[in-house]
This record gives C-alpha cells, sequence and structure tokens, in this order.
C-alpha cells in the first residue's frame, strides 16, 4: 500500500490518517511551510517544524491547536514514524519523511538549494519515494548565483537614488522580501517596508533571522523627501495600485524566478525584473532527487509533464500527483495579510 495517496482534501497518508498539506479542512494535517497554498485555516491539528511556528501563528492565527517537532525529531503515530528536515524554502520550511515497516517516503513541499541565510538550508534526506515539486520544472530555469542578483538590486537601487528616484521592489510578502532584506547592501539608504511585509519582517527578527531596519510604510507622509533613495519593498498586488501616488516619481522591480522569461518583466509593467527564485531551478530539482536515492518520483504542481518525462527516461518510476497547490510567488490577493494598506 502507498504511504501517501492523493485524495479530494489532498495528499493522504492513510495507515497514519493524516494529510500533508491538504487544502481543505480536516482532523490531522501536517504542513510543511506558511504560504498559503499549503497552510490553510481550518484545521482541527496541525503538526510543523518548529522554526516554522511564529509565522503559522501568525498568518492562521495564534490559537490554532499546533504541535510542533525540531528538525530530525521523530514521532510515532499509528505506525507511522514521522519527521521534518530542512526544505530551505523559507523560515520554517520542511520535508516531511514517513517511515513504515521499512518504507519511507518523502514529502518535500516547496524547496530551494542555495542557502540564503533566512532559514535553514535544504538537507537531501535518502528514500525510497519523493514527492517533489516542479514550480519551475523546465530546463530553461536555470538561476544566477543569489549574490549576484543582490548586486544587480544595489546596483538599480543606487542608480534611482542618485536621480531622486523611490525604488520599489514587488515581490512575495513572506520569504522573498525578508530574503533580499538580508542580502541586499542596507548601507546604501533607508529601507521601506509595506503593510504586508513589515508583521513578517517582525516575525523573522523574533526568529533570530538578521534583518536591517524597516520604516512602515505607513508612517511615512506622500512625498517625504527620505523617499527619494529609499528602497521600498511592497507585494505584488501593490503594483499598478493608488498606493503607489506616495512615492512621486519612482521606479519599479519585480523580483521572481518567473521574470527569467523573456516577455514577464513586459506583461508586469515594471522598469526592471530581477530574476529570483525561493524554489529550486531545474538543475536543482535534478539534484535533490538524485540525493534522495529514490527509485519512485511523484511530481506535483508546476512543469509535472515535463519532469516526469525527463526521469522516466532516466530510468525512474515517475508519476504525477493531482493537487491544488499554486505558485507562493503570485498567491491571491486575499492570502496577504494586512493587504488593505494597498488599496489606500
Amino acid at each position: 500500500m502507498d504511504l501517501v495517496i492523493a485524495r479530494p482534501e489532498g495528499l493522504y497518508c492513510p495507515v497514519g490518517d493524516f494529510y500533508i498539506d491538504p487544502w481543505r479542512p480536516v482532523e490531522r494535517s501536517i504542513i510543511t511551510h506558511a504560504h498559503g497554498d499549503h497552510a490553510r485555516m481550518g484545521n482541527q491539528h496541525y503538526l510543523a517544524a518548529a522554526p516554522g511556528e511564529g509565522i503559522l501563528r501568525s498568518r492562521l492565527g495564534q490559537g490554532i491547536n499546533l504541535q510542533t517537532l525540531a528538525y530530525g525529531e521523530r514521532l510515532l503515530h499509528h505506525g507511522v514514524t514521522l519527521s521534518f528536515h530542512p526544505a530551505g524554502h523559507v523560515l520554517g520550511s520542511a520535508q516531511v519523511r514517513l517511515e513504515y515497516r521499512g518504507e519511507i517516503w518523502v514529502a518535500s513541499g516547496d524547496y530551494k538549494i542555495e542557502p540564503d541565510g533566512t532559514c535553514t538550508p535544504f538537507e537531501p534526506v535518502r528514500c525510497h519515494t519523493f514527492i517533489t515539486e516542479s514550480t519551475f520544472g523546465l530546463p530553461i530555469y536555470r538561476w544566477q548565483p543569489q549574490a549576484q542578483v543582490f548586486d544587480e538590486i544595489n546596483q538599480w537601487w543606487q542608480a534611482n537614488a542618485a536621480e531622486k528616484k523611490t525604488s520599489v521592489l514587488l515581490c512575495y510578502a513572506f520569504g522573498k522580501a525578508q530574503r533580499i532584506l538580508h542580502g541586499i547592501d542596507a548601507s546604501l539608504g533607508p529601507i521601506v517596508a509595506h503593510g504586508a511585509v513589515e508583521p513578517l519582517n517582525r516575525v523573522y527578527r523574533e526568529a533570530g533571522i538578521h534583518l536591517p531596519p524597516t520604516i512602515y510604510a505607513g508612517d511615512i507622509e506622500k512625498n517625504d523627501p527620505v523617499l527619494r533613495k529609499a528602497l521600498v519593498i511592497a507585494p505584488p498586488s501593490a503594483g499598478g495600485s493608488t498606493w503607489m501616488r506616495r512615492f512621486g516619481d519612482f521606479s519599479d522591480g519585480f523580483a521572481s524566478g518567473w521574470m527569467r522569461l523573456r516577455g514577464s518583466r513586459r506583461r508586469r509593467g515594471v522598469d526592471r525584473g530581477f530574476v529570483l527564485s525561493d524554489h529550486a531551478d531545474w538543475p536543482g530539482l535534478l539534484w535533490a532527487i538524485e540525493q534522495s536515492g529514490a527509485q519512485r518520483v511523484m511530481v506535483t504542481h508546476g512543469s509535472v509533464a515535463v519532469l516526469v518525462r525527463h526521469l522516466c527516461e532516466q530510468g525512474l518510476d515517475a508519476q504525477a500527483f493531482d493537487t491544488e497547490y499554486g505558485d507562493d510567488e503570485e498567491e491571491p490577493l486575499a492570502a496577504e495579510p494586512a493587504l488593505v494598506e494597498a488599496r489606500s
């Protein structure tokens, strides 16, 4: 019997009677990370990696029934041994290892190979069956070293400041924003955070992650002189909204793995695109799968058919799992906290 199967509520472990990142309310849920397509409200019980507790409670409510385990700590439930292992995606992200009668499965959730200083780096976990995402599961997706991208952001920010323009960088509020804040040169000028970003910055700081000081955008008057040399971090939903008017003359950029595609920046209508993703690129996906040692691979959301075909050509038993996971880099407006500010 398969340790994990797809059901209408989500990925289900029959022998353990629990779900992994369910998209419908269930009694027992195991959560890989706090992005809205993987951690949803309404479950009776939540189990997650300990580093993600603060962010989960901030997004789902302080009163959720949440149990946590340290990375590597084991829990026996209905004969299934459960443990969490770092996924390197965002703060608290984890792969879920399941072992039952000698059979080992790993559900990786979303993951990234390159360490970034804002979460515990990805660690390969050996298993028989590996459940992998494929958000960027096409050979065209190959990331530059993040230090190079941060240098590009710094240069863009400096050039705008020299012209007394505000630099508005659009990126996902949870994970991507904090990674950028951690990686840029904060000495270049003041940094302003949108109302969807600032509360999450606090959670990261409370977890011991170093982020430079930020100014809450709501505390700055329209056309304040401080904005002329500022970098503003805001979610994609703020782009093109009336919220942007407060900055007067500005240049906008967008940080996402989708900026790797020609036309993405044009469709976004921004001045600059920065290729930066919190997901593994094509080589990263193949490396993680190889490192798992799995001979069977279940592929979820993204370029599923392409990755499945490639893995089968490599001699692996690869299949698709039909899921409702989305792209956290463009999560729907309703999933963003405090987004009322974007409409003001």
